[in-house]
């Protein structure tokens, strides 16, 4: 079997911050050729997109994929609505979860695993500003230590 080489076209840095992220999923994309081609250059942006599931489906709304330029008339629209792959199991299971727990499904990141295009879905419960603040706080703790293990170091 072929190495899983991933090549990672956006990530998605603010659901990390706004988010506490429980559990991560693997989903495959369906896409059109255009889109395809547009995310081979790298041109996507993951940052207030999000994920529902609707009538059994796991759909990827608001995620904008930068109109291909050599596709002229054949061209997809930027925010459409994108159907996600994953196993009906993973399906039941994510609807459960985001109904009677209050958690939203985010993408994490976009990458091409082996040729095909995967987004990765974060199962997520917002942060409150305190929470972002602590974070902030410890960040910043611990780069105050850390300089000051340097400084020590060098004499």
């Amino acid at each position: 079997m072929a190495s899983s080489e991933e090549k990672v076209i956006c990530v998605n840095r603010r659901a990390r911050h706004n988010y506490f992220i429980e559990e991560t999923y693997e989903a495959g994309l369906v896409l059109q050729g255009s889109e395809v081609k547009s995310l081979r250059d790298g041109k996507a942006n993951l940052v207030d997109s999000y994920a529902r599931i609707i009538r059994g489906e796991c759909l990827l709304l608001n995620a904008h994929i930068s109109p291909y330029a050599a596709a002229n008339r054949f061209n997809h629209d930027p925010t459409r609505t994108r159907k996600l792959l994953l196993h009906k199991q993973e399906i039941r299971r994510l609807s459960g979860r985001v109904q009677e727990r209050g958690l939203t499904l985010i993408p994490l990141r976009l990458y091409f695993k082996d040729g095909r295009a995967k987004v990765e879905l974060g199962l997520a419960r917002g942060k409150k500003l305190y929470d972002k603040r602590e974070v902030l706080r410890k960040r910043a703790a611990q780069r105050e230590v850390e300089r000051s293990l340097k400084t020590r170091k060098q004499f």
